[in-house]
């Protein structure tokens, strides 16, 4: 049984070191990045404010519900299969792109109300003299929009 476990470890360290890093880390990253989606929930809203806009009458709403969580499911299916295939390419050598491009795109997409930025910390303040700079202060919160010195 142990050999069984130090067989696999072996190919997947061979597998790992073969495969390279450029295409294997952006195609685990943003496998990490759609497993979150439940979390962020950023296809649901937009589908929800699309659909509210786009679509008149009482069942806008029911309709974007619907058509996010499917989104929301679809991004987390995808997520999951690129952060277990990662090493591996999709299907020509050195293909690494993003997969279910007709019906996902390949960042998640947030409500046209709502565009993130980045969070306000250290260290990606640009003022240091001062102590405090710009930025999302809880982006993790869905449906959070507040903004410290936002510029117009």
């Amino acid at each position: 049984m142990q050999n069984k476990f130090s067989l696999v470890g072996a190919a997947l360290l061979v597998a790992g070191l073969v495969s390279g890093c450029a295409g294997p880390e952006q195609k685990l990253g943003r496998g990490l990045n759609n497993l979150y989606e439940p979390v962020r929930l950023a296809d649901m809203r937009r589908s929800v404010e699309q659909t509210a806009v786009y679509d008149a009458g009482n069942s806008s709403y029911a309709t974007g519900v619907v058509r996010g969580l499917s989104k929301t499911f679809a991004r987390f299916g995808v997520g999951f299969y690129e952060i277990v295939t990662s090493p591996f390419p999709n299907h020509k050598d050195g293909d690494y792109g993003p997969i279910a491009t007709n019906y996902l795109t390949p960042k998640p997409a947030y409500p046209d109300s709502y565009k993130p930025a980045l969070i306000d910390d250290s260290v990606f303040a640009t003022d240091t003299s001062i102590g405090f700079s710009g930025g999302d202060i809880a982006p993790y919160i869905p449906g959070s929009r507040f903004r410290v010195f936002d510029a117009p």
